[in-house]
């Protein structure tokens, strides 16, 4: 169980059963005066199919933490473990076949896809990188991922731009899946669309999560959406973890005045549409 010391959040050893751990996580960086610190000693575990929301106001440290998690960021300090072992440098081999198993959707939908490149060449890049050959054919497999995102395979002959918002983070989705991973790290992933089409958004990730048993780390800044789709949150403040526990727990009794301000700051969301 987490406990907390003088009013700061430490983290407890993760038991044999967590997917993806960090410990003592710490990333600085060289300035002309120094160095600075954008994340400080940060440590929590991800159990298998859960979902924890990592929260906090821009430059708290958030996405630094999950680009830490996927060895697209060295950290200073500290370690990653995914399944009990610590993973390897990023230049490794055995880090590239690691890369299938977590993956990673951004926050903007427009930058996140080549716009010169059909979505059948988008869904076919990871197997292309990764030289993996879906085993039922390609064809089959990127009709596959696209009636999982819910759409159909008329989209494979057409060009980002031709696509709504919504539909191009649905098209993000199903890239990250292509390689079937077991940890999806969700950057902000609605904070880009418009309310009720993140909602339908957010849907889709919990009915993925429960059809594939998928374990997420989701970044937000709204509490309100941590709170619907989160079993766990933490919350970072300027590189620190100030507060984590049982998601609904933080949101109705916050035990951290910057939580609290953090969850006053933030507008109520219109619930998410029913599934």
């Amino acid at each position: 169980m987490p406990r907390f010391d003088g009013g700061e959040y430490r983290a407890d050893p993760a038991g044999p059963s967590a997917l993806v751990e960090a410990r003592g996580l710490t990333k600085e960086y060289p300035r002309e005066a120094g160095v600075t610190r954008v994340v400080d000693d940060v440590s929590f575990a991800i159990p298998p199919g859960e979902t924890l929301g990592l929260v906090g106001e821009s430059g708290s440290g958030k996405s630094t933490v999950a680009r830490m998690l996927l060895r697209l960021v060295e950290p200073t300090a500290g370690d990653v473990f995914f399944e009990g072992q610590p993973l390897p440098p990023a230049s490794s081999a055995r880090m590239r076949g690691l890369r299938r198993r977590m993956q990673i959707v951004f926050q903007d939908p427009y930058a996140a896809l080549n716009p010169r490149m059909r979505v059948h060449e988008i869904l076919l890049e990871p197997f292309r990188i990764h030289r993996e050959p879906p085993a039922e054919g390609a064809q089959t497999r990127l009709r596959e991922l696209l009636r999982s995102v819910g759409l159909d395979e008329s989209a494979l002959m057409r060009y980002p731009h031709e696509f709504s918002g919504g539909q191009r983070q649905r098209i993000n989705i199903a890239r990250a899946l292509a390689l079937r991973p077991s940890f999806l790290v969700l950057d902000e992933p609605v904070s880009a669309l418009d309310v009720s089409v993140g909602a339908q958004v957010i849907n889709l990730l919990r009915d993925l999560q429960i059809k594939l048993g998928l374990t997420y780390l989701f970044i937000s800044h709204s509490m309100p959406l941590v709170r619907y789709l989160c079993d766990r949150v933490a919350v970072m403040q300027r590189g620190r973890l100030v507060e984590i526990g049982d998601a609904m727990q933080v949101c109705e009794q916050p035990r951290n005045a910057y939580t609290r301000q953090l969850i006053a700051a933030t507008p109520e969301m219109p619930a998410a549409p029913t599934r």
